[in-house]
C-alpha cells in the first residue's frame, strides 16, 4: 500500500515541495522531462490523485512527463472538450478545470497555461510482461495493450517497458500484440538472472525483424548479454536518450 512519506505533513504540503523543486530546476525538467515512476505505480487509486495534479503542474510548466504503469482502469474515453485542449478528461474522464481539480481533499490553483494540449506532454507507458499470474494484483496484459490502443488513437505518444524479460516467447509475443499502439519498445533483462548468449541474441533478431516502423531501446546490459554492439542495430533502435515527443 503506498503512503505518503513522513517528511511531508499532507499531500497539499507534498505538493508544494514538489512545484518548489520543480521551478528550483526548470530548465533542466523542461529539457529531460520527469519520469513517473519506478518507486510505485502512479494510476494507482492511492497515487492517482497527487500523480494527476503533479503531471497538471508539470504541463503548466512545459516540462514532458513519461507515465508507467501496469493499471488500465484510468482510462475512460469521453469526447473532447475546450476545441481538444482539455485532454485531461480524456485520460481520466474528469473534467480538470481550474481549482476544481480531484474533489475537496486537495487544491491547486491554475493559470490559464493549463490549456495545453497535454498531447505534446504525456506520454503513457505500459509494463507488459505476459504473465498475469505473476501480477495478481494489476490489470491483465491484455487489458493494458487495450488502454494503450485507446490512447494511441487519442493521439498520445505510448510505449511498452518488455522488462524484465521473463520468457523469450512471452516477451515476443507481448510486442507482437501491441504492435502499431507502440510509439517505443524498452527491453531488459531481469537483474542477476543468467541467460543463454545465443536466447539473446536470436531475441534481439526476431524483435528487430518483427519491429521496422516503430522504435525500439535494448538496454546496455541486454546487448551486452547478447554480444551485439548498438551501432550494429538497425536504424529504428535508438539510445536512452532518444526523445519520444520529437517524434
Amino acid at each position: 500500500m503506498p503512503v505518503l512519506k513522513k517528511c511531508f505533513k499532507n499531500e497539499n504540503h507534498a505538493l508544494e515541495i514538489f512545484e518548489k523543486e520543480l521551478k528550483a530546476n526548470l530548465p533542466e525538467l523542461q529539457k529531460h522531462g520527469l519520469f513517473f515512476s519506478f518507486t510505485t505505480d502512479p494510476m494507482l487509486p492511492e497515487t492517482i490523485k497527487l500523480t494527476t495534479i503533479s503531471v497538471a503542474i508539470c504541463v503548466e510548466n512545459k516540462i514532458p512527463v513519461k507515465i508507467l504503469t501496469k493499471t488500465s482502469d484510468f482510462f475512460i474515453p469521453v469526447s473532447e472538450d475546450y476545441h481538444g485542449m482539455c485532454m485531461y478528461k480524456v485520460i481520466w474522464g474528469e473534467i480538470m478545470h481550474d481549482t476544481d481539480l480531484c474533489g475537496s481533499e486537495l487544491y491547486y490553483e491554475f493559470g490559464e497555461d493549463l490549456w495545453y494540449d497535454i498531447r505534446d506532454y504525456v506520454s503513457i507507458g505500459f509494463t507488459l510482461t505476459g504473465y498475469d499470474d505473476l501480477e495478481p494484483n494489476a490489470s491483465t496484459n491484455a487489458e493494458r495493450i487495450e488502454s494503450m490502443q485507446k490512447l494511441h488513437e487519442a493521439g498520445f505518444k505510448t510505449w511498452a517497458s518488455i522488462e524484465p524479460v521473463i520468457d523469450f516467447e512471452k516477451s515476443l509475443q507481448m510486442i507482437k500484440e501491441a504492435f502499431t499502439y507502440c510509439d517505443l519498445y524498452k527491453i531488459g533483462l531481469q537483474s542477476g538472472r543468467k541467460y543463454d548468449k545465443k536466447l539473446v541474441s536470436q531475441f534481439v533478431k526476431d524483435v528487430t525483424f518483427y519491429i521496422r516502423a516503430f522504435k525500439i531501446y535494448f538496454k546496455d546490459s541486454l546487448l551486452k548479454e547478447a554480444g551485439i554492439n548498438r551501432w550494429e542495430l538497425p536504424n529504428n533502435c535508438v539510445g536512452r536518450d532518444w526523445n519520444i515527443f520529437d517524434n
